[in-house]
């Protein structure tokens, strides 16, 4: 029997494991949808595969996703370079820019949903195939968008009920910001360059920063037995006071954080703001999404510069930290009734009823003919309210409609049907 490729996932109504059932997902994305539609924000889908050159200039040469190979990328018919996206946001820029918004009113606010790809060593809560929510406002450069972006985040992680959160804000300053601070980390690490894990000796003359985020036990080790001074102490004028103006933002708003000097964002087209939303208890990879301002990243397209900031919350690490808290989705509606042909000539009577009753209540429909005890077997099983029978003794248009709870039976007319179970889900201790 063939399987799915190791990190990717199904998502159904009654998967085993939480974060991959259907009615989770659906959730998550409509919460997000609800507070970000009320916020102004409109809806963007864009293809799930671009020219590879998008997307290596959207993550940036020097990160992960390019060195590591972690891109899926495969060629055309035409002899170009595809790719499947490893993330949204070099996407809507490119469409921002393809389409002309920036002669749309500033800023133009965009959200999305859907799978992104990495061809990384998967785990839980990192997959090959995983799915993101995703937000940008693109066209203005005041701190005041960058506070309310990470305000929706929250906002968002609250909708859904979720409480044990961490918001850790960082800043990586102004491109001359970085110039110094990258020298500073190369003079401090180079003596101890052998003792770095092979990605950070790479990332040592490439994107120091970078360093500061490693995910090596060892790299950690050494940067906080060095005693490495935070970005913060770098900054330039305007990049402190921006950087002071999200704060106070943030505060009047409401919206708890700490200062976090170990979130970077090394590449050059990330400017000042960086954060990250963690989670206390699903363990070490506890970070549930991340956002930062690019200012660069149009250009780098081809576009003219156009500031930009944005997040992408991980859905399925939601989920994860949905279940961690006992966080309950809603569960689907209930089926409200089972139609049960009980002669051949019952089946078209079946569908047509339930067309008729479609789409004011769920209904389903026997397709083969049972006897009665196996069609209220089968109706229980669906987990319906009622059982509706067809058969010979229901001729004239109407249908026998038995209540699966109390075994209580009654003769109804098609055009009644409606009316009466909504009577009885008013009623619920009625026979």
């Amino acid at each position: 029997m063939l399987r799915s490729v190791p990190g990717t996932n199904d998502f159904f109504g009654k998967s085993k494991e939480y974060a991959f059932r259907e009615p989770v997902f659906r959730h998550i994305v409509e919460s997000a949808q609800r507070v970000l539609s009320a916020s102004g924000a409109q809806t963007i889908h864009t293809p799930i595969f671009e020219y590879a050159e998008v997307l290596q200039k959207g993550v940036g040469t020097t990160s992960d996703i390019v060195v590591k190979k972690e891109m899926y990328t495969f060629e055309d018919r035409g002899g170009r370079i595809l790719g499947l996206r490893p993330e949204p946001t070099a996407s809507i820029v490119r469409s921002y820019n393809e389409h002309g918004m920036k002669v749309w009113p500033q800023p133009v606010r965009l959200f999305t949903w859907g799978p992104i790809f990495r061809a990384e060593r998967h785990q839980k809560g990192r997959y090959k195939q995983f799915h993101q929510v995703d937000y940008e406002a693109l066209g203005s450069s005041d701190p005041l968008v960058d506070a309310e972006t990470i305000a929706l985040m929250v906002q968002i992680y609250r909708e859904l009920g979720l409480k044990h959160l961490e918001v850790k804000l960082g800043t990586v300053g102004d491109p001359e910001d970085r110039l110094r601070y990258n020298a500073y980390l190369r003079e401090l690490f180079r003596p101890h360059a052998q003792e770095l894990s092979e990605d950070s000796r790479t990332r040592l003359e490439s994107n120091p920063m970078r360093i500061l985020d490693s995910k090596s036990a060892a790299d950690q080790q050494i940067a906080s037995g060095l005693g490495v001074r935070p970005m913060l102490e770098f900054l330039g004028e305007e990049a402190r006071a921006f950087h002071q103006a999200v704060v106070r933002y943030l505060e009047a708003l409401e919206v708890g954080f700490s200062i976090d000097p170990s979130i970077v964002r090394g590449l050059d087209y990330y400017v000042r703001t960086a954060w990250e939303v963690h989670h206390a208890n699903i363990g070490a990879k506890s970070a549930l999404g991340g956002g930062g301002r690019y200012d660069g990243l149009s250009e780098m397209l081809g576009g003219s510069r156009v500031p930009g900031v944005g997040f992408g919350i991980g859905i399925e690490r939601v989920a994860i930290a949905m279940e961690e808290e006992g966080v309950e989705a809603p569960t689907s509606p209930s089926l409200d009734l089972y139609l049960a042909p009980l002669d051949e000539a019952a089946k078209v009577e079946a569908l047509q009823l339930a067309q008729k009753l479609r789409p004011q209540l769920q209904v389903e429909i026997g397709y083969s003919v049972k006897k009665v005890g196996k069609a209220l077997e089968d109706a229980t099983k669906k987990g319906a309210r009622y059982a509706g029978l067809l058969g010979q003794g229901e001729r004239m248009n109407r249908v026998t409609l038995k209540n699966l709870a109390s075994g209580k039976q009654t003769q109804v007319a098609w055009n009644d049907v409606a009316r009466w179970l909504g009577e009885q889900a008013e009623q619920p201790f009625a026979d």
